[in-house]
């Protein structure tokens, strides 16, 4: 049987507690694709770890290119000089020489030593003893990217977090517009809560709006609500004005747009198997999309039955290759490929 996966969130939230309390473990191996949790305990730690008067003598922070596995379990393995800890950071400490030798000191770590491991954008080898050993003695935070139909559920429990509620059109909105990088969201946040009217709590479109410098009105989030309507004009106006904009990228409109049908498909699956599914067979179909967004997959699914998805979803395929180059696509403007592509599903 799989390990249940761990909720990283919940596990950094405790994990700051912790920190915030003077509470330490001896090790920290922090890793993962997304760099947004490793950081955020890496910092923390740094910051209630050793008290400003004693980091002179008490605090190393280094680079993994910098050192060796033998140089910073010879560190690791000093007493503090007149405090109750010391502090070793090694960032980016995949690149360290010998870095599975680290094994050896974790595996019997000094108490008043707490020896941080902050993989960026990387993780260990979890068949290795470093791995295996950490686990034993200290905390693992792996940290892994989050999937495209992830991010708006992560806002929301993000601004809720923060003491905010943020509308489910404005979560998809922001994720529309900043993507996976957690790291900006939570820096759009602190932008975003600057310019609020004192005392609001709750985050409307407009407030992503006017803060953020991103349109509902012409966003692949409005673009998945009129395909599903078979709003044609609309789709198509849509559609012009995001392929002419800037910064508008062909196979990332794409691939949400994918998301969007792979859901109706999974949807219409369903219903053709049991016309009054349960709320959890609806919730497992539409995996990520808000409640608040069923309705709009309940017109979706009657436009858009399986054998209909299925051809929507091959020509996404299609276009996919197009634009990025494939046969010539980057040839055709993006706005033209967008509403070529548009057109031929509102055909489907």
């Amino acid at each position: 049987m799989a390990a249940p996966k761990t909720d990283v969130g919940a596990q950094c939230r405790q994990l700051l507690e912790d920190v915030a309390r003077g509470i330490f473990k001896p090790v920290y191996l922090l890793m993962g694709d997304e760099p947004y949790y490793p950081d955020l305990v890496c910092n923390a730690i740094v910051e209630h770890c050793i008290d400003p008067s004693e980091k002179d003598f008490n605090e190393l922070i280094c680079y993994g290119a910098d050192v060796t596995a033998d140089q910073i379990i010879t560190t690791a393995r000093q007493f503090p000089m007149m405090a109750e800890r010391q502090l070793v950071v090694v960032k980016d400490a995949n690149q360290m020489k010998g870095f599975e030798d680290l094994a050896i000191y974790c595996a019997e770590p000094l108490e008043s030593t707490v020896l941080v491991l902050l993989l960026r954008g990387a993780s260990a080898d979890k068949r290795k003893a470093l791995y295996k050993t950490v686990q034993k003695t200290g905390v693992v935070v792996e940290s892994p990217l989050l999937r495209d139909y992830q991010v708006s559920g992560w806002i929301s429990s993000y601004y809720a977090s923060r003491g905010l509620e943020i509308e489910p059109e404005a979560a998809a909105l922001l994720a529309e517009s900043v993507g996976t990088d957690l790291s900006t969201i939570a820096v759009e946040t602190d932008k975003l809560i600057q310019a609020l009217p004192e005392g609001c709590r709750k985050v409307s479109v407009e407030d992503i709006e006017r803060n953020v410098g991103v349109s509902r009105r012409y966003s692949v989030f409005e673009l998945t609500k009129e395909l599903s309507l078979r709003n044609a004009p609309r789709a198509l106006s849509i559609a012009t004005r995001m392929g002419s904009a800037a910064k508008f990228n062909m196979p990332g409109a794409v691939s949400m747009l994918a998301t969007h049908f792979i859901r109706i498909l999974r949807y219409g699956v369903l219903l053709s198997r049991e016309r009054y599914p349960s709320p959890e067979e609806k919730a497992e179909a539409l995996s990520g999309v808000n409640p608040y967004f069923y309705r709009e997959y309940d017109t979706a699914v009657r436009n858009y039955p399986p054998p209909k998805a299925l051809q929507v979803i091959s020509l996404l395929c299609e276009y996919d290759y197009l634009g990025k180059g494939g046969d010539g696509g980057l040839s055709t403007p993006p706005e033209g490929l967008m509403v070529e592509l548009v057109a031929k599903i509102l055909t489907i």
